[in-house]
């Protein structure tokens, strides 16, 4: 057996070293390493030896499985190296590569990042909310009748569990309310979808950043005071705001604001909804988290949206809202820094 094992040594590593490729070198791993390989084969002898040989048997197949687990390493790095200096072969060193562009942040992404700032300096915080709600959070909770053309499935997005896509991402500021008690200041900057026509000032999938500021004592002066403080901040000191009465379910006195600045070539334009919070919103919230911490006897606050889509056309000089989803790098590379 001494003899085999030795004529199976020089077998194998001739095998190997005549591989030319990875499917030879495979072909011989299988051949003698394999379950069925002469190796293995030649183990199964050991059972017919005398046992005073086996020691010494088993000892020179351990070192011949060895030596030919080496072999095939040793053949696999060589062409694997081999391949890599032939597929470099081709490549010309000498020529100049791909010039690497520049990147930057979406125009939405910009916008939303000065919003996010300005807020944080009046003590806002960020909230989140599910893309994917339920009518009390969307409809019910903000004082929304159940007539209302926003609940309309001609309007919104349904799902067959009578779930649906968020309209407005207001249904952020109530699930805060019912975790979190008062005071609270938050802006709630999301997607919102809706059944709309998509053309050049439409789409079915918008974003929209929603303010919320609930506390004793908050008056409407202190609404119209962050709201002109934003506005200025954001297009210039110069920038005039001005409050039209206004109705929304949820807000009561409700407004829309209108502004004019040069950013904004110089008209008045409609970019924002705000209004003090409800009484009906707040026992709503009262009723869900089951306690009175939203007593509106004892507290009050205020509410405040604006879509940023529409902000960014303005603010950047679009004609068409189509143009921040598209994704077109040839867009997207003007606002590149």
């Amino acid at each position: 057996m001494e003899t085999q094992i030795e004529q199976l040594r020089v077998e194998a590593l001739a095998c190997i070293a005549t591989a030319s490729d990875a499917a030879a070198l495979k072909g011989a791993r299988i051949r003698f390493l394999g379950k069925t390989g002469a190796v293995s084969l030649l183990s199964e002898g050991m059972r017919n030896l005398p046992k005073e040989e086996r020691p010494l048997m088993g000892k020179l197949l351990n070192e011949l499985r060895t030596a030919v687990s080496v072999a095939l390493q040793e053949k696999e790095s060589t062409i694997t190296m081999q391949a890599d200096a032939d597929a470099l072969s081709s490549i010309d060193a000498t020529l100049p590569g791909t010039a690497a562009e520049p990147g930057s942040l979406h125009p939405l992404t910009l916008l939303v990042d000065r919003a996010v700032q300005i807020f944080r300096r009046l003590g806002f915080a960020i909230a989140e909310g599910p893309d994917i709600e339920t009518e009390w959070h969307c409809f019910d909770a903000l004082n929304t009748p159940a007539d209302h053309p926003a609940r309309n499935d001609q309007d919104t997005f349904y799902f067959s569990d009578g779930r649906l896509l968020r309209t407005h991402t207001s249904s952020i500021q109530i699930r805060t309310m019912v975790h979190h008690a008062p005071p609270l200041r938050i802006i709630a900057p999301g997607a919102a979808y809706r059944r709309d026509e998509v053309d050049a000032t439409h789409l079915a999938q918008f974003n929209q950043m929603e303010g919320l500021y609930v506390a004793p004592k908050v008056t409407l002066a202190d609404l119209k005071g962050t709201i002109e403080f934003f506005f200025n901040e954001l297009f210039g000191p110069d920038t005039e705001i001005r409050f039209r009465p206004h109705f929304f379910p949820f807000t009561e006195p409700s407004y829309e604001i209108d502004l004019r600045a040069e950013a904004l070539g110089g008209k008045w334009m409609e970019l924002a909804g705000c209004g003090m919070v409800h009484p009906s919103v707040f026992e709503a919230v009262n009723k869900k988290r089951s306690d009175a911490a939203y007593d509106p006897e004892k507290i009050s606050g205020f509410a405040f949206g604006f879509g940023l889509d529409r902000l960014a056309m303005n603010l950047t000089g679009i004609s068409d809202i189509r143009m921040l989803s598209e994704n077109d790098i040839r867009f997207l590379a003007r606002f590149s820094t």
